[in-house]
């Protein structure tokens, strides 16, 4: 009898450490089966009378939408109104001269000036563009925003004023190394203060990021790890949200996270969870969380998603697609 006694006591504790595998900081989700199939609500978005290759990027501004054009022979960023996707026009050519981009990154929105910074890897220097003025003056030259250093640099950026982005930053360790991380950046001195919290298990991180000043959270994704970090502004972990398919070694077979975004008060997340080196590579599907990591759904969008961007007037995200359409957006209205 005591010795079935000790039994039921020992299940019972591995019991309770089962139910407790997730806690405060640490969720694990292992089943994410609320699936809602959106692929016939997608809305094609035709982008005549030009031509925009594969490699493109979206991102909103003011009333407009600007895609980021990488591929292209000509000029690089292709200007839409927002409300309808008209296009009005193009601006920063591809080249080594001056005002010309010869490596173009990242896309960062100054909504209170009405600018966008276009960042250029080959000449390490951000470039501004008035919106406005481009739109006015076919000849338009862009001026330099900052210098960037090859030490350490932003990648993609979150900019909120002068002296303060939040931005993944990138420190080379080698030709073919490097390090990534999210730092405080402040553009006028070029100073980066990296965020206090680093999972404990990951030691290559390559990961994509989404930055809520309203919420005063980040977010960051991992490219090849099941895991999301949720962290205040000061760089404090609020949780860590690991996948079905968790584990903490050093791979890049699997693609999970491709991109992040907020909207509203949701995290929405492209997922794969394919082979990297495959046609599984572009997730076809988005993880819907609340703002404590908690999984609410899974958006089933059907087609290959490359990028997106979230449109908050419209409530709506805008996707570039490698698919049988390249651009396309789906309203957020009664979804989620």
């Amino acid at each position: 009898m005591e010795y079935i006694k000790n039994v039921l006591a020992l299940l019972l504790l591995l019991a309770l450490g089962a139910c407790s595998n997730s806690t405060k900081t640490e969720k694990y989700q292992k089943e994410r089966d609320v699936i809602a199939n959106v692929h016939s609500l997608l809305i094609e978005i035709k982008t005549d009378p030009i031509l925009i290759g594969s490699i493109a990027r979206p991102c909103v501004l003011g009333n407009h939408v600007i895609i980021a054009d990488y591929n292209s022979p000509d000029r690089l960023i292709h200007l839409f109104r927002k409300d309808n996707f008209k296009y009005l026009g193009s601006t920063a050519y591809a080249g080594q001269g001056p005002g010309e981009i010869t490596s173009m990154g990242h896309i960062g929105t100054d909504e209170n000036r009405h600018k966008f910074y276009v960042s250029d890897h080959g000449k390490q220097k951000i470039f501004s563009y008035d919106i406005d003025s481009v739109l006015s003056f076919p000849n338009y030259m862009p001026t330099v925003k900052i210098e960037m250093n090859t030490v350490q640099f932003p990648s993609k950026y979150q900019y909120v004023n002068d002296t303060l982005s939040f931005a993944l930053a990138i420190e080379p360790t080698s030709t073919s190394t490097f390090k990534q991380y999210i730092a405080k950046w402040n553009m006028q001195s070029g100073q980066f203060a990296r965020m206090k919290y680093q999972h404990p298990d990951i030691t290559k991180k390559r990961i994509c990021f989404a930055v809520s000043i309203e919420n005063d959270i980040y977010v960051e994704c991992y490219t090849f790890h099941d895991l999301m970090s949720i962290c205040n502004l000061n760089g404090d972990l609020i949780c860590n949200i690991y996948g079905p398919s968790w584990d903490s070694k050093e791979s890049n077979r699997v693609h999970y996270y491709g991109d992040v975004i907020f909207c509203k008060d949701k995290i929405l997340a492209s997922y794969s969870g394919g082979a990297n080196f495959s046609d599984e590579y572009n997730p076809t599907k988005i993880l819907v969380f609340d703002l404590h990591g908690d999984y609410l759904k899974t958006l089933d969008i059907g087609y290959k998603i490359v990028d997106f961007c979230y449109d908050d007037d419209n409530n709506r995200i805008i996707m570039n697609l490698n698919d049988e359409f390249q651009f396309a957006y789906l309203s957020l209205e009664g979804l989620i």
